[in-house]
């Protein structure tokens, strides 16, 4: 017998994907009272983030750091110790933590908001209409948040020699001897410098010229030579034209310029960026625009079929957890509230977690100049700042771009630069001058000291100029 289909028993509301965007749409929506489901392809809720990405290689790289620093004890008065690494039991620890916090998003308590949890790859059959299993599920209103994965060159013989992603890194046991990454944006940086630091060998591979060519290039060879110095390999400027395995090793047959060369490695990590998850959900049957580079949307994150929106990696600009959840509340907004919010990405921060961290907010001077701006660039180097001092880490230095006393973007190199980095993103947000920086007590001894340091380097000269000294020396004559 066939069911009468209830229309009333449809959701408001559908989301696709429990990652760090559907899951703030689901919950803000759920305990709104608003008729939810939520539809998450993987066996569990979390998104890549948790899984494979953000905390994962976060927890790799804090054993690593720690790993560095025995090596380092002699630095600091201690007997240095050559780590003994157990990388199963890294590896272990990399799990528990992603246990620890997958149990916050475990869908019983999504359940608990009224959201109906559906595990199963979503398929849309028509404008409101999808399949998920055997299951058809109509909705109201949709949110596509299917995240993003791997992104592999078409490299000949690399699918025949075997590789691994970010994604599937997770499952070694044994630590790689060899390890050739393959990419040399943050994904590879930070983890070519973890794996180097726990004892593998590492060769690092990059098409472009340099490392991370969308930040300040001088910044960017600052990090270069703290990695090379740590003995990782650095090939920059080279064509990767084809792959070969045998039984002792995966070849990397390398072109640099008219040079050809062999680079050999025990394992293959292929860290060439995302690209949208968007293959299995048939946008074009629900009328949903998109190009290899994501779904379209405007700045209210509607995309060309008005009741659908979309959030995160799946359709950009910049494809971070916190920019998925800051796209969640413009969605909230204008799908739940139905208030016209628009999206605001002028101030964004960016952290790549090497060690020390490269953090980025704003314009570059680069960037500044090429748009015709007139900037003044503010620069302190972290050697100078006591604290770092105390704490033996001294490479990197802050970089200001300022116009008319305002900030406009920053840059950051130096030990927890993703944590200081927040203070001149304020700044920015909230249009705030730099004197205020200047005039704000900063705590002593800290870090975060070199902004009121680098800004001051701007009122320093004028302050001590022939005219200010001039002007003294006529008040301190008024003065009996």
């Amino acid at each position: 017998m066939t069911m009468k289909y209830q229309r009333s028993c449809d959701p408001e509301l559908v989301i696709i994907g429990g990652g760090p965007g559907g899951l703030v749409v689901a919950s803000v929506a759920g305990q709104l009272g608003i008729r939810t489901t939520l539809i998450e392809r993987g066996p569990e809720l979390g998104g890549d983030c948790l899984h494979t990405g953000c905390v994962p290689s976060k927890t790799l790289i804090h054993t690593a750091k720690v790993a560095s620093l025995m090596r380092r004890a002699a630095e600091f008065g201690l007997p240095a110790v050559g780590p003994e690494v157990n990388f199963a039991a890294v590896m272990d620890r990399v799990r528990s933590v992603v246990d620890t916090i997958q149990a916050h998003d475990d869908p019983e308590r999504f359940r608990g908001y009224g959201v109906d949890v559906v595990f199963g790859e979503a398929r849309f059959i028509g404008p409101r209409e999808l399949m998920v299993n055997d299951r058809r599920i109509r909705g109201r209103r949709f949110v596509i948040a299917t995240g993003s994965r791997p992104s592999v060159p078409p490299v000949p013989g690399l699918e025949e020699a075997g590789y691994l992603t970010s994604d599937t890194i997770w499952s070694l046991r044994e630590l790689p001897r060899r390890l050739a990454v393959l990419g040399a944006g943050p994904i590879g940086l930070e983890l070519a410098q973890a794996f180097a630091r726990l004892g593998s060998e590492v060769t690092l591979l990059e098409m472009a010229p340099r490392l991370l060519p969308a930040e300040d290039a001088e910044i960017a060879q600052m990090l270069q030579g703290h990695l090379a110095h740590e003995g990782i390999r650095i090939m920059t400027g080279v064509e990767v034209t084809r792959v070969s395995r045998d039984a002792s090793a995966v070849s990397l047959h390398v072109r640099d310029g008219e040079n050809t060369m062999t680079a050999e490695a025990d394992t293959l990590l292929v860290a060439a960026g995302r690209r949208p998850d968007l293959e299995a959900l048939n946008l074009d049957a629900a009328g949903v625009e998109h190009t290899r580079t994501g779904i379209t949307v405007d700045n209210r994150l509607r995309t060309s079929a008005r009741h659908i929106f979309a959030c995160g990696d799946c359709c950009g600009p910049w494809p971070f957890t916190h920019m998925a959840e800051y796209q969640a509340g413009i969605v909230i907004s204008n799908a739940v509230f139905r208030l016209p919010r628009r999206a605001d990405y002028r101030v964004v921060p960016r952290v790549t977690y090497c060690d020390p961290e490269l953090a980025r907010v704003g314009l570059s001077e680069t960037e500044a100049r090429e748009q015709g701006i007139d900037v003044q660039v503010l620069r302190f180097p972290f050697g100078q700042v006591d604290r770092a001092l105390t704490e033996g880490e001294t490479t990197g230095e802050a970089r200001l771009v300022v116009r008319k006393g305002r900030l406009l973007g920053a840059t950051l190199l130096g030990p927890h630069a993703g944590e200081l980095i927040h203070e001149l993103v304020l700044a920015m947000k909230a249009r705030i001058p730099i004197s205020r920086i200047s005039s704000t007590i900063h705590a002593y001894p800290t870090l975060a000291q070199i902004h009121r340091r680098a800004v001051n380097t701007l009122y320093g000269p004028r302050l001590f100029s022939a005219r200010t000294r001039g002007l003294v020396r006529w008040i301190q004559r008024l003065i009996p």
